[in-house]
């Protein structure tokens, strides 16, 4: 993983978080609306939190090859993708290893970047896949957000998911395949629970059946530690990509409490390598929940 693009994505995130939001609860997150324009795919959750801004993105250079320019003053924001390479594989001594009389190779993923300009900040160049209205409206009665989770329950009948009773904890049970929230009425906003509920199904994708980021065991890292940090961040941004794409924004949540934006600017800075870790992670999660491919 290369160091110096990790460290500038880390030194990114945090410059948001010192600005009193963390950049993964905005209600855009995780929504379809951070497109490419020149393929019309949409951006990795990591790229998400990097934009930050909604919109259709394009490099200087594609924007001059359409004949538009760039609004004085605009400024870029830069999206991160893994290159592929090939290597040899060689010996202590620095010889290429063979193996029947060919040189054996390996894959070398690298992380790099490059800048990108919101074409709202361009003239010259007509959008194709948003429009200059565009906007994402929040849903008020939290139907999408019942659909995410039936549907995932429907694909998981091994997991059970206990939110009927009264309750003070939230939590996944990977050795039992078990979810518990509190009742949604216990909560003062009914976006929170979802939040909450959304946050443990992204930590379920991790059951060994699933996508195996916990042993077969059911043991996951030990509370406070660094990969303990990670998993709690997968499904942080987990959660917030299924509220952005169920329209589900909580005004007031505690995520955006200046302990909690503490805590996650003291581990990021601590690992520049989790946001990026992390954030590939939650895209499998969430594409493993709602059935859809990773971007």
């Amino acid at each position: 993983m290369s160091k110096k693009v990790c460290e500038m994505v880390a030194e990114r995130v945090v410059a948001e978080l010192e600005k009193g939001v963390a950049p993964w609860t905005q209600p855009w997150f995780g929504s379809n609306r951070f497109i490419s324009h020149v393929n019309g795919k949409k951006y990795s959750l990591l790229n998400c939190i990097l934009l930050g801004t909604p919109g259709e993105y394009a490099t200087f250079k594609q924007i001059e090859k359409e004949g538009g320019k760039v609004k004085k003053g605009a400024k870029s924001k830069f999206v991160v993708f893994w290159k592929v390479y090939q290597k040899e594989y060689k010996d202590e001594n620095g010889n290429p290893i063979k193996k029947d009389g060919k040189v054996v190779m390996k894959t070398v993923p690298v992380l790099q970047y490059y800048n990108v300009f919101n074409l709202n900040d361009c003239e010259g160049v007509k959008k194709k896949y948003l429009s200059d209205d565009d906007t994402r409206v929040l849903n008020e009665t939290i139907e999408d957000a019942e659909v995410v989770v039936d549907r995932y329950c429907t694909a998981n009948p091994g997991l059970r998911i206990e939110r009927a009773k009264d309750s003070f904890d939230a939590f996944y049970r990977p050795s039992e395949d078990y979810i518990q929230v509190p009742r949604i009425e216990q909560y003062s906003q009914v976006e929170e629970f979802y939040s909450t509920l959304f946050h443990e199904m992204t930590h379920s994708t991790g059951h060994w059946t699933r996508l195996a980021r916990f042993a077969e065991s059911g043991a996951v890292a030990a509370f406070g530690g660094m990969d303990y940090g990670k998993e709690e961040l997968i499904a942080e941004l987990g959660a917030a990509a299924l509220c952005g794409k169920c329209g589900i924004e909580s005004k007031d949540s505690f995520r955006n409490s200046a302990a909690y934006l503490k805590g996650w600017m003291e581990k990021i800075k601590g690992d520049p390598n989790m946001i990026v870790a992390a954030s590939g992670k939650a895209d499998k999660a969430v594409a493993f929940i709602l059935g859809e491919d990773a971007a």
